[in-house]
């Protein structure tokens, strides 16, 4: 048994290194020096792949000689008899970062391969120095290439990844060429079927970054969970030469001015004792200037100190019991429509979930933009960030949970020291299973292990309590891992009518917190009549009424994310003259229409005060 184990555990780690050939993830782009690379970009939309494979369907990039047929070449004709039947360079056009769907109308429903192509000059600050290529995200699968050499693959469509370039960069003409594939699979995550668009395309902005030989690639800077008197983390240095080296941790307003040396791996522990920190709250999201240094190095962050931990049945920020006033947001760009990238996105939606009373947004059902959590950080909003295991996913295949595990560690490690991120969510509304249990257990163990500062979390599913339909509870054996027992529950829209919910109760067995990750109903803004007619605004009002007095009696409540803020886009949602391809259960259009039950619930968390 221990052998099979091991070579489970191999396997694993050779699939990893499958999906991912890149380098370890460079912390903290967002408040590096970079170069963008957004902007317009050539594109060439290949639903056969004739670019990547050749007729016997093999990878031109497996060949010696690949020949002018493989797109990552970017050919050019020798002589006017050479035979090239493509050319980045007259085709279409299409803005990075941005998704393919809403920028052309040809490729809305579009799911396959598109090359994309950005030439460039760049040249080095230091000849020493290194430069890599980071994205901020691509959907779904990318194969990159630079001036015809391959960096490497990435599969997820939410996270960041990057690829050193040092050694392939020219000072003029280079050309970055992405194979970007948005196909849904069975094996995939997520999988074949979801509710929300599957947007393909560069979504995130591109970037050169700069970096000395020897910089440094990664941190921690945080509130020691057991001792809020102390600051500690990690600091870790890659390059040419990196044991033995000094590193300079400075917060001028606490005061800290802290030396270390690195191990032989180019790795610094640390622990910092201040009993003046000014912790950081929903009230009061003070935010610290840090400083890391290390010989020609520098890389400032704003972090805030706080701690999150659960006693019993209640949810303690700075050991103070909190309620989480929020709700669930889908990454949509407000007003222009299509997937949402830029900073004037995420600063719109956060203010309609302040606007709204919230404290807290459940971003769903994947990691979104750094925006996000970085504005979170600034406004005092806490956050869930949730893994894309969605639904029914292949649970016994051990490329799906390598691909997962990696996704997970991705968004764990852009946003490890955002004090905003509470709660790191593994799943969403996937079904007991022995190998669910083992997958999803496998993933917060590896949560724990790379974060234990966080809560773990999980959208699960109500189940009757011993057979009575008017008694809900939670039987999931995925609940004793959990630290916050969440489930979504949609009493009143697919499971009766909103009066129904007066007849229900909940019976909780598990001694710990409960957050309702969703509850809601479907609504078309304008569309106005009886409370008893579907797609009302007075029905959704009604429902919202009705089942904020039917939770109210759950004794372990700390909190809810009604779905959603915003109507979004969804191939599910064909009713015409109403879904029209969205999702309508926002409490505002995707015109920016605030529907009545806004205020329903606004009033509500109003009426719970101005508290943490």
């Amino acid at each position: 048994m221990r052998k099979t184990k091991i070579l489970v555990a191999f396997l694993v780690l050779i699939i990893s290194a499958q999906l991912t050939a890149q380098e370890n993830l460079l912390i903290n782009v967002y408040n590096r020096p970079v170069t963008s690379l957004n902007g317009t970009w050539n594109y060439i939309v290949d639903p056969y792949e004739n670019g990547f494979y050749n007729y016997r369907l093999e990878p031109f990039e497996n060949q010696e000689n690949p020949g002018n047929g493989a797109f990552f070449i970017n050919a050019k004709p020798a002589d006017k008899s050479d035979l090239v039947e493509y050319d980045f360079d007259t085709s279409e056009e299409i803005t990075v970062p941005g998704d393919w769907n809403t920028q052309k109308e040809n490729l809305f429903y579009y799911e396959g391969t598109v090359w994309y192509k950005k030439s460039f000059n760049y040249k080095k600050t230091t000849s020493e120095n290194k430069v890599f290529v980071y994205f901020e995200a691509v959907n779904y699968r990318s194969d990159v290439y630079l001036n015809g050499k391959k960096l490497g693959t990435h599969i997820g469509g939410f996270t960041p990844f990057n690829f050193e370039i040092t050694d392939l960069l020219k000072e003029e003409d280079n050309f970055l060429v992405i194979k970007v594939d948005n196909k849904r699979t069975k094996d995939g995550v997520p999988t074949l079927n979801t509710d929300w668009w599957n947007y393909g395309g560069i979504t995130r902005d591109v970037k050169l970054v700069e970096v000395s030989n020897n910089f440094i690639q990664d941190y921690v800077v945080q509130l020691n969970p057991e001792n809020n008197q102390q600051i500690k983390g990690f600091v870790q240095l890659e390059g040419e030469d990196i044991s033995d080296k000094e590193i300079e941790i400075i917060i001028p307003e606490l005061k800290i001015k802290k030396q270390l040396q690195t191990n032989e791996n180019g790795r610094a522990v640390f622990e910092i004792k201040n009993t003046k920190i000014d912790y950081w709250d929903t009230k009061n999201p003070n935010l610290y200037e840090v400083s890391i240094k290390s010989g020609t190095d520098e890389v400032k962050d704003q972090v805030g100190f706080r701690s999150i931990k659960t006693k019993g049945q209640e949810i303690l920020l700075n050991d103070e019991k909190i309620f989480l006033k929020g709700i669930s947001i889908h990454e949509e760009s407000p007003f222009r429509g299509g997937r949402g990238y830029s900073i004037e996105d995420a600063q719109q939606l956060l203010t309609w979930a302040q606007e709204l009373g919230c404290n807290y947004v459940r971003l769903a059902h994947y990691p979104h933009n750094e925006h996000m959590v970085r504005l979170a950080d600034k406004m005092g909003i806490l956050v869930w960030e949730e893994n894309p295991v969605y639904w029914t996913i292949s649970w016994e295949n051990e490329e799906t949970y390598a691909n997962a595990k990696n996704q997970l560690t991705e968004v764990i490690n852009r946003d490890k020291n955002r004090a905003s991120v509470i709660i790191w969510s593994m799943a969403n509304e996937t079904p007991t299973s022995d190998a669910r249990n083992t997958f999803l257990g496998n993933l917060a163990k590896h949560t724990r292990e790379i974060d234990g500062t966080r809560l773990i979390s999980a959208a699960l599913e109500q189940t009757d309590y011993n057979g009575n339909p008017t008694i809900r509870t939670i039987d999931d054996d995925f609940a004793d891992v959990v630290d916050i027992l969440s489930f979504n529950q949609y009493v009143g829209w697919y499971d009766g009518l909103p009066e129904k919910c007066s007849k229900i109760s909940w019976k909780i067995t598990q001694d710990k917190p409960v957050l309702i990750s969703e509850f809601g109903a479907g609504a078309k803004y304008g569309n106005h009549g009886d409370k008893s007619v579907r797609w009302t605004e007075e029905f959704q009002a009604d429902l919202y009424t009705e089942t904020l007095k039917m939770i109210d009696g759950i004794e372990q409540l700390q909190g809810f994310s009604p779905w959603v803020l915003v109507d979004f886009k969804s191939p599910r949602r064909v009713l015409p003259k109403i879904q029209d391809g969205f999702n309508r259960k926002g409490l505002i259009s995707e015109e920016g229409e605030k529907k009545a039950a806004f205020k329903i619930l606004s009033d509500y968390y109003n009426a719970k005060g101005t508290s943490n």
